[in-house]
Parts: C-alpha cells; structure tokens; sequence
C-alpha cells in the first residue's frame, strides 16, 4: 500500500512539533540562580554530546567516509559562522541581546541545520520497508523532546521566556516537515546526501559543546561538578534513546 504524502508531511510535522515539549518544563521553574545556570549549561553539553554521537552512529551505518566529511565540513561551517557573527555587530535574537544573542543564535542554526538531516530520513524511511517510517518517525520524536530541552536549558537562563523557547524550538525542527516529501519522492536522490548531513549536524554540535555551552557551565560552577552533571545528561539521553529503540 502506497503512503499518501500527506501522511509523510503530518508525520515529519508532529516530529517537529514534539521538540517543543521539551521547554514546558520550565512552566514550573521560575527562578534560576548561577548554580542552575552552570548545571543548565552542563546538561545541555550533555544531550548535544549524545546527540551527536547518534548522528555519527546513524551515518556510519551507512557510509563513514561521508560521514567524517560531514562531520569536517560542520565544524569549518561553524567556524565561519561564529567569526561571522562576531564581525556583524549586535544581534537580537529570542529576547537576548549581545554574546548571549550570538550565543543562542549559534545554537538555534545547528539545531535547525541537523533537522534537514532528519526530515532526509523521514522521508526515506518511509519508502522503505512498511512500518520503517512510523518507526523512524516515532524515534525522532521522543528524540527531540531532550533536544528541545537542550534549547531551553541555554536560552530560558538567560531570560528568554518559556512560550517563545517553545516556538524557537519548534521553529528549528520544521526542516522535517519541509525535507521529508521531497526525499520520501526522489529518495534514490536523496539517500547518499543523508550520512553527509548527519555528520554535517554532529561536528557543528560538538564544536558548539566545547566553544559555548561547557566552558559557560565553567563560569557558575566547579569543573568536576559540571562534569558530572554532563555525563548524567549524556547517559540519560542515551538512556532514553535506546528505550524508544527498543519499542
């Protein structure tokens, strides 16, 4: 039985909109002292790090080669992406303004940018075997609810308030609806780019880790306990990635 293209475009659309889950939590945090802040920023260290390293996963089950150059050319795109948003001047952005903009600017683009990579497969996996697609569709899903929380975790300290978190969040998720059709048409087109934006994805995250969040976690909060709090998160989100799996 043939999948309809409006079933592929719904699918990749509830994906995108389960990301913006992850900020209601904040509904019932209110005030966040420098402590919160530093373990916030640890912890989305953490659930980028796991991120990344299911993307890599994901690609090299695929094509490694294609993978390790997507996972180079992320990190040169963000390279030039921070040096150009450091010579543009001042930036506004999620009610944030200065580094903290550039900052959540830098985040929100690598989060939208990976979202290409995971609407490519959605809607390649739903013109593979039948059920492939809810599966694949099922595990992003739950999958973006931490990512979401990630986004919230960086910008909600810094003032940004928790409904416009939630549509940032959603807002870097829509790729999935906007790739999936096209892929789910000319997947043979589409397939050998897939590995090549999943590696694409995790270089720009783990630069993101090491040159924003975790050195930020530094600032309010000892090295081994931000430490901690970024091996909990990973292992929690890893946790949580091979429940969905295993359903």
């Amino acid at each position: 039985m043939e999948t309809s293209l409006w079933i592929v475009a719904a699918a990749a659309l509830v994906t995108a909109i389960t990301t913006g889950v992850g900020a209601l939590p904040f509904l019932f945090v209110k005030n966040l002292g420098k402590r919160t802040m530093g373990w916030s920023n640890a912890a989305a260290s953490g659930l980028m790090l796991a991120a990344s390293h299911s993307l890599i996963a994901e690609g090299a089950s695929l094509d490694i080669v294609l993978t390790l150059a997507g996972v180079v050319a992320g990190l040169g795109a963000i390279v030039v992406a921070d040096r150009l948003l450091a010579g543009a001047g001042e930036v506004e952005v999620a009610d944030l303004e200065g580094a903290s903009a550039t900052k959540a600017l830098l985040i929100l683009g690598i989060m939208t940018a990976h979202s290409f990579a995971e609407g490519v497969g959605v809607g390649v996996s739903f013109a593979g075997t039948e059920g492939l697609g809810t599966f694949i569709t099922t595990a992003i899903a739950f999958h973006n609810v931490p990512e979401g929380l990630a986004i919230a975790l960086v910008l909600i300290p810094k003032g940004s308030p928790v409904w416009k978190v939630a549509l940032w969040a959603v807002f870097t998720s829509l790729p999935q609806p906007i790739m999936a059709v096209p892929s789910y048409l000319f997947v043979e087109t589409f397939r050998p780019f897939l590995p090549v934006g999943l590696g694409l994805a995790a270089g720009a995250m783990i630069w993101m880790v090491f040159s924003e969040l975790f050195p930020a976690a530094l600032e309010n909060v000892e090295s081994g306990s931000a430490a901690t709090a970024v091996t909990l998160a990973f292992a929690a989100m890893m946790a949580f990635q091979m429940l969905v799996l295993a359903y």
